[in-house]
């Protein structure tokens, strides 16, 4: 059976990057029938934050991308990786270094000024050295000559030669494990099939082989997704996109649209855009994840986030629309109501933050008159189109296309004014804008009354 895992470490957000690693793994998993598990790789005990923690799991559930193990935390496995790290030990594929960290960074220093790679130069390799009184770190013996390769699902055959590669510490002088051994333990433990993760691993990833192999270990199937990079082709950051994952939520995003959009950063099937989840699960292959690196757009994402708010049903953008009205001081009880706000304002509103801002209005006679709507159109001419629309929009009986484009027209023919003027005016006295949806659907929900409270308030705004 497939098993595969998603093994963030909670020393920031969950981002684009970790979300669309924790997508392809899941994606790869239920394709295949397959397990996934969630690890959380906490052994680096000062920068490691529950807030991180919290972050990375509730950004999951909200994408919708569960897991079926775990989650399991590495800090409560340290005794773990101590016993292989002293296995490796006993075997003879590790050593006792006892060299001091200043002596370290001297040499490495040096190493650099002289223009060599800065590694360790194995002083402490073939002396079997076991001081009782000193502190030390075990390193990892990595073979002085060979290769080591590997077919990687993604890119193909990669080799690296050993004497490419140091000694790798795996446990550190405190008794700390280190990253790339404890994820070799933990994957072999766990019984991890395909590691599918960041190509920023490809590094690590003959050092691991060698770990797996000296333990007696299979070693599992690897797949390096390329880097998500901005528009400006350099390497995603905060100023590209939000930190959290869970940022987008709160801007309004839907997990619908983003799953989509950052299952295709990287990956592609045909020319189609648009993916269900189970359309995503169904046809997710490896063998289509691209080599080269993506690049992320938010007016991509924008467009698709409009998409799925068009298409959803009305009931699901209801209930979810409903988070960001209350931000704004609304609450819902009439879901008819909502339902007709929204039908209006679907085909304008990117996110469902902006719908809500949008719908201010309709909830709330206390909005505010656009600036610059104001000084164009609230003069003495605008005021009498209000008068003269107020006076014969309290006469008709029934709210309709038909009605309202009567009035419309006669206070134009009246005042000698422009029809789209004269709607502009009443717009902004009703709305507080000049952009909103149109104006015969806003004054049939408003109603009659409210629409009359509106226009006399605008009225009383004129000097």
């Amino acid at each position: 059976m497939v098993r595969t895992r998603f093994a963030p470490s909670p020393t920031g957000y969950l981002h684009i990057g970790g979300a669309r690693t924790a997508l392809f793994n899941y994606l790869f998993t239920r394709h295949e029938k397959g397990r996934m598990i969630l690890r959380i790789e906490d052994t680096d005990i000062e920068r490691s934050k529950e807030e991180y923690t919290n972050d990375i799991i509730e950004g999951l559930r909200w994408l919708g991308i569960d897991w079926d193990e775990g989650p399991f935390f590495q800090r409560e496995r340290i005794e773990e990786y101590r016993k292989f790290a002293y296995t490796l030990l006993e075997k003879g594929y590790a050593y006792r270094c006892y060299c001091a960290p200043q002596v370290l960074e001297e040499k490495r220093e040096r190493a650099i000024k002289e223009g060599r790679k800065p590694s360790y130069d194995r002083t402490c390799r073939d002396k079997n050295l076991n001081y009782t009184d000193r502190p030390f770190v075990i390193r990892f013996k990595t073979p002085l000559t060979g290769n080591v390769s590997f077919d990687d699902l993604i890119r193909g055959r990669i080799t690296f030669q050993c004497e490419e590669l140091d000694d790798l510490v795996i446990l550190r002088s405190d008794g700390t494990p280190t990253y790339n051994f404890t994820v070799v333990i933990d994957d072999a433990l766990m019984g991890i099939t395909h590691v599918i993760r960041g190509d920023d691993h490809i590094n690590n990833t003959p050092r691991q082989i060698l770990i797996y192999e000296a333990l007696g270990y299979k070693v599992p199937y690897f797949a390096h997704v390329a880097m998500i990079l901005g528009k400006d082709r350099t390497k995603l950051s905060k100023r590209h996109g939000a930190v959290s994952i869970l940022e987008y939520r709160r801007e309004g995003f839907l997990p619908e649209a983003l799953v989509n959009y950052i299952a295709r950063l990287g990956w592609s099937y045909g020319d189609q855009e648009i993916f269900s989840k189970e359309e995503l699960i169904e046809k997710f292959e490896l063998r289509d994840v691209g080599k080269s690196p993506s690049i992320f757009d938010m007016e991509k994402l924008l467009w698709m986030n409009s998409h799925y708010i068009k298409t959803l049903p009305i009931e699901v953008i209801g209930e979810r629309v409903r988070t960001f009205l209350l931000e704004l001081g609304i609450d819902v009880e009439n879901n008819g109501y909502l339902y007709k706000v929204i039908n209006t304002l679907r085909p304008r509103a990117k996110t469902l933050k902006e719908m809500a801002q949008m719908a201010y209005f309709y909830y709330r006679e206390d909005y505010q008159f656009e600036n610059s709507a104001k000084e164009r159109f609230f003069t003495k001419k605008g005021k009498d189109v209000l008068l003269a629309f107020l006076e014969k929009f309290e006469k008709i009986e029934e709210i309709n296309e038909g009605t309202l484009r009567t009035v419309f027209e006669s206070v134009s023919r009246e005042l000698e004014i422009k029809l789209v003027d004269a709607v502009q005016i009443v717009r902004l006295a009703i709305s507080g804008r000049l952009a909103t949806p149109g104006i015969f659907e806003v004054i049939e929900i408003l109603g009659k009354e409210s629409t009359k409270r509106r226009i006399r308030r605008a009225i009383g705004e004129i000097t």
